[in-house]
């Protein structure tokens, strides 16, 4: 098996991490991509030790079909889990990674969170794990997500290379321990990312890796999600300026421009609301001060 290829070549790390890594899949009715993105992974240059599917209360064939994979190959399991059957952004795909996370011991030096409708390229892992381990200070790693239009694999318009997105995010296990692991909230995949920027890791992006995205971000979303992107930007510390331009830039991308009065609306709700933050003082300090400087860079 390839699993004894993959520790020979763990080996050589210049940093004394190898690279163990476990992947963790929420899938909730996913019987349609979720046997095109496993046989993606088993097929990997480098295997993953352990593959962790959590059933989030799927009313389709999805457990029987991750049943059929995990008879085939021993390093892949399932993890049943109950929630709502609603698809508000964060909380539920985090609540169930958090699930399979709590199922798995610490023995990897990377975790993954990964969605249950993409198609890694063979060479992904090994790729990431190679960014790794040439810098010590690198904490996450991911590729670019392209969507199918007009029969023309795209890259999907909601890609940054700064960002790196929240279907497919690879950890180095000291950063996900220090910055905390996922938060079951809206904007889980941004707040990582400036927890990363706040203790000084490294956040790399490598445009080479095209994994496919079968299934454009949101298309489950509830209509009610619209307002949490606001909510979202008042809980990271954002402010009001900062989630103006935000919310002004990311409907526009989404060629979506009312949704700039949603994303507003739904700040205000959260701010008359006092809702909790996902972030300390100190943090808000810093994401302000990040969020502007980036600004700046762009227009400049």
């Amino acid at each position: 098996m390839n699993d004894i290829k993959s520790t020979q070549y763990l080996s050589s790390s210049p940093f004394g991490v190898g690279g163990t890594y476990y992947v963790i899949i929420p899938a909730y009715n996913e019987e349609q991509f979720i046997a095109i993105t496993l046989q993606s992974l088993v097929e990997q240059t480098v295997l993953p030790a352990k593959i962790v599917v959590v059933n989030d209360s799927s009313t389709d064939k999805t457990p029987e079909i991750v049943s059929a994979f995990a008879k085939e190959y021993p390093f892949i399991s399932m993890v049943n889990n109950t929630s709502d059957a609603i698809h508000l952004p964060g909380s539920k795909v985090i609540n169930a990674f958090n699930k399979g996370l709590a199922s798995v011991d610490e023995n990897y030096d990377f975790i993954v969170k990964a969605d249950a409708d993409l198609i890694f390229p063979p060479n992904y892992f090994e790729s990431l794990i190679q960014h790794f381990q040439s810098d010590a200070k690198i904490g996450m790693v991911g590729g670019f997500c392209y969507i199918k239009k007009n029969n023309d694999w795209v890259l999907e318009n909601l890609t940054d290379k700064d960002h790196i997105r929240g279907a497919l995010k690879t950890y180095r296990k000291a950063t996900f321990k220090q910055i905390g692991g996922l938060k079951p909230a809206m904007g889980w995949d941004t707040v990582d990312e400036l927890l990363c920027k706040f203790y000084d890791w490294k956040i790399k992006t490598d445009e080479t890796l095209h994994v496919k995205h079968l299934k454009p971000t949101g298309a489950n979303y509830n209509k009610t999600a619209r307002y949490k992107q606001g909510e979202a930007f008042y809980t990271l510390g954002y402010g009001f300026w900062i989630t103006a331009i935000a919310s002004l830039k990311l409907a526009l991308r989404k060629k979506k421009p009312f949704l700039f009065l949603d994303y507003l609306n739904g700040f205000w709700k959260a701010k008359t609301a006092k809702k909790p933050l996902l972030v300390t003082e100190e943090q808000v300090e810093f994401i302000r001060a990040y969020r502007w400087k980036k600004m700046k860079e762009k227009l400049k």
